[in-house]
């Protein structure tokens, strides 16, 4: 990937307090937060685009789970988790980008 595609990517970030409430922490200095979100704009515009869906697979040999799916799409609800998401993504921006596969290798 070049690095004229990574910074072409395009996010939006606002710095706001939580809910515009500021946490009830004794002692606790205010804290901003930043929200950050991908726009509505392919975020893979060159690897392997004659695939339908990019998905890699790695094996693990200490994993707890047969497999993990982790998200690549950045619009999981549950990230850094694959919750499905890139399918929508996908049919809104005409990309192509999938989950990363942790498999658990057999012993």
């Amino acid at each position: 990937m070049s690095m004229a595609s990574v910074s072409s990517a395009s996010f939006c970030y606002s710095k706001s307090r939580i809910g515009g409430v500021k946490p009830n922490i004794a002692a606790a200095r205010p804290r901003s937060w930043v929200a950050v979100r991908a726009e509505a704009q392919a975020i893979n515009p060159e690897i392997r685009k004659t695939e339908e869906k990019v998905v890699d697979s790695v094996m693990v040999a200490e994993l707890s789970k047969p497999l993990t799916a982790y998200c690549r799409c950045w619009r999981s609800g549950t990230f850094p988790l694959c919750d499905g998401s890139h399918v929508k993504h996908n049919k809104a921006t005409g990309d192509n980008v999938g989950p990363l596969l942790l498999k658990k290798q057999k012993e």
